[in-house]
């Protein structure tokens, strides 16, 4: 059996980045704790919560004492004033790409008569980016979504970090039929459109495709999907654990990719089942 790993793929910069934040943090300050979990892996939030690094959901947990470490995904406007003022001590550990997406939306905000942004409106780092928009916007997740809006003078356009690429451009062709203006933000990040440009090359020349990462992770849910597209055997899976001998019966080429927050020894110990699967 041939296991093809997708040359791009597990870890970014911005969640080692921030996964090293947290753990000098730990090191130098006494009550270290994330609003939020660091990343959208079930796994290395619970390795840091062994380390002693708890993890906090409401912003009534904070106290002075605490050295609250804001998560990768970004937080909204509020909730870091709120942090500001009532923590002992904030570390900023938002990637630097989100953080240029909040900046372009800020910036968006103060030129164009309304903001569309490609993404998930639910997820955090939406909801961070779209707390310093001052105008009205809408979040849409498909380009059809375009077809429904109004006609502006002009429009802003973004994307969260994670979105697919080619989804971000065909909704922007729309977009320019809906105005006579049309200012684009990119804002995808270039270790997201490698990695999913990655795992469409390998899905297209396998039979089954495993992709690893957390089922709350976006970025892998889309490269799940993209897979899924070219490569209809394509399971998302957490652990090595949701595997199956069944899954790779006769089968004589099998692909790997990761999520952005899947650390690689997760991805190596998926590869080691497949290839004792195979003996």
């Amino acid at each position: 059996m041939e296991i093809m790993v997708a040359r791009h793929a597990g870890f970014c910069f911005g969640v080692e980045r921030a996964i090293d934040i947290v753990k000098d943090a730990a090191k130098e300050y006494s009550s270290v704790v994330t609003f939020g979990p660091i990343i959208h892996n079930p796994q290395v939030v619970g390795e840091l919560t062994e380390a002693g690094v708890a993890t906090i959901k409401s912003l009534n947990k904070v106290s002075k004492d605490m050295s609250v470490v804001i998560r990768s995904h970004g937080i909204e406007r509020k909730e870091a004033e709120y942090l500001a003022e009532n923590a002992g001590n904030v570390i900023d550990a938002v990637c630097p790409f989100v953080k240029k997406a909040q900046k372009a939306a800020a910036r968006l905000s103060k030129s164009c008569d309304y903001i569309v942004i490609l993404g998930e409106s639910d997820h955090p780092e939406v909801k961070g980016i779209v707390s310093y928009i001052d105008i009205p916007y809408k979040v849409i997740e498909s380009a059809e979504e375009v077809d429904a809006l109004d006609y502006m003078e002009k429009y802003g356009f973004l994307a969260q970090t994670t979105q697919s690429i080619g989804i971000f451009e065909s909704a922007a062709e729309k977009l320019k039929k809906k105005c006579s203006e049309l200012v684009i933000a990119k804002t995808i990040c270039s270790a997201t459109e490698k990695r999913q440009e990655a795992a469409i090359e390998v899905a297209s020349k396998v039979k089954v495709m495993i992709v690893v990462g957390g089922k709350n992770s976006a970025n892998t849910t889309r490269l799940y999907h993209l897979c899924k597209e070219i490569c209809p055997h394509t399971y998302h899976i957490e652990t090595v654990s949701e595997l199956r001998v069944d899954m790779f019966q006769g089968i004589s080429k099998v692909g790997l990719t990761a999520g952005a927050s899947t650390p690689a020894y997760l991805l190596e110990k998926v590869r080691e089942y497949i290839l004792e699967v195979a003996r």
